[in-house]
């Protein structure tokens, strides 16, 4: 039987151009003590487009991936996964559709259109992140969420794989 991994993933952009990924895998979903951590540099990223972030960002998430010695159960993605529920892809959906892997979204912030993410509160913060899922129920995605290890409204692995993506 093949060990579950689940991943976090985020991407940095320094002001001098170029990217860097980062991943942090985990053996469980509540994303206790990391198995591994990656970060990929990558030279040249497309331009920064509204509305077509992806164009931008999932080069570097395939990279980054590409390089963890296990395939992922789950990724967790800084964003939505859909911007709407009429289902209009944001960064996760297309993350979830190059890889295959069921993939969700974690967004500090609410997003208008998408009034179908589950907003759930950690520790004691009163402002919740808002979470989106392709490849699972999205009840299951915010109780993954909410399960994460971690005391602050952002469970700790999101909060190393952004360290990681801004400093190597």
């Amino acid at each position: 039987m093949r060990q579950r991994s689940y991943g976090a993933v985020d991407v940095h952009y320094p002001p001098d151009g170029g990217a860097r990924a980062a991943l942090v895998v985990a053996a469980g979903e509540s994303f206790g003590p990391p198995l591994s951590e990656h970060t990929v540099w990558l030279d040249e990223v497309a331009a920064y487009q509204p509305g077509l972030f992806y164009l931008r960002e999932l080069p570097a998430v395939r990279a980054v991936v590409a390089v963890a010695a296990t395939p992922l159960e789950v990724l967790v993605v800084d964003g939505y996964v859909d911007l709407d529920p009429h289902g209009r892809p944001g960064l996760g959906r297309y993350v979830h559709d190059a890889l295959g892997t069921a993939v969700v979204g974690v967004a500090k912030t609410s997003f208008q259109s998408a009034t179908h993410a589950v907003a759930v509160q950690r520790g004691g913060s009163t402002r919740p992140v808002y979470v989106t899922a392709a490849g699972l129920p999205v009840a299951r995605a915010a109780a993954l969420v909410s399960a994460m290890v971690g005391p602050h409204r952002l469970p700790d692995a999101l909060r190393r794989v952004d360290r990681l993506a801004r400093t190597g």
